[in-house]
């Protein structure tokens, strides 16, 4: 998963990189509206969190607005010390998906990133299922036919997000842009192997190969 943090403040912006990482995260930081604008149009991000008041010619409310007039529909989180109902409900009128007012604790953060970035067709509650497979995105656990499954870091995170766009085809530049932060030293024969790896684990039946075009979850 992808995230884009837009955050003035370096503590926090660095906190958040680290702690979003260590949960296996990929995290880009733009320190302005600017900055936002230019990564948001160059990448394509699963969740942004959203500092309300930032550096730019654009401020928080004004980069949602700018966005969803734009088309996007990717989840945002905006983060403010701002905590009056009006700034809330004006945070929500203008697109934003969530609110989170400072200081906040790590716990409730990552709670409400998985719930924005959970997808209701494919999940239940913190769970992914594909027949007999599950995929638990807080205790990092998977079974298949309730038995446990080791993966590693690196593979339980391309299963997580081929199963948070099941029934999509998902290319491996995709996989590659989501799951691996540093594309320049991961090829396609990479994704190859781990997707190669991951099924020997979890059994040939889960990821299917779309030739010519990448792997889809049914």
């Amino acid at each position: 998963m992808r995230i884009l943090v837009v955050e003035d403040e370096e503590k926090i912006a660095k906190s958040l990189e680290r702690g979003l990482g260590a949960e296996g995260y990929v995290v880009d930081v733009a320190e302005d509206g600017d900055m936002a604008e230019t990564l948001h149009d160059a990448n394509s991000y699963d969740l942004i969190l959203l500092d309300w008041m930032i550096p730019g010619h654009r401020d928080g409310p004004a980069l949602v607005t700018y966005w969803r007039d734009s088309g996007s529909q990717v989840p945002i989180l905006m983060l403010t010390a701002r905590a009056a109902i009006g700034d809330r409900v004006q945070g929500l009128d203008v697109g934003a998906d969530d609110y989170l007012p400072k200081p906040f604790s790590f716990d409730e953060l990552l709670a409400r990133v998985r719930a924005l970035l959970r997808r209701p067709q494919a999940s239940i509650g913190n769970l992914f299922v594909s027949g007999a497979l599950e995929l638990d995105v807080v205790s990092k656990e998977v079974t298949v036919d309730k038995q446990l499954v080791h993966l590693t870091a690196k593979e339980f995170q391309l299963l997580e997000y081929l199963l948070r766009h099941k029934r999509e085809v998902i290319s491996k530049d995709q996989l590659l842009d989501h799951v691996w932060a540093d594309e320049a030293r991961v090829q396609h024969n990479t994704v190859e192997t781990f997707v190669a790896n991951v099924r020997k684990k979890i059994g040939d039946d889960v990821i299917h190969t779309i030739r010519g075009h990448g792997y889809k979850v049914l």
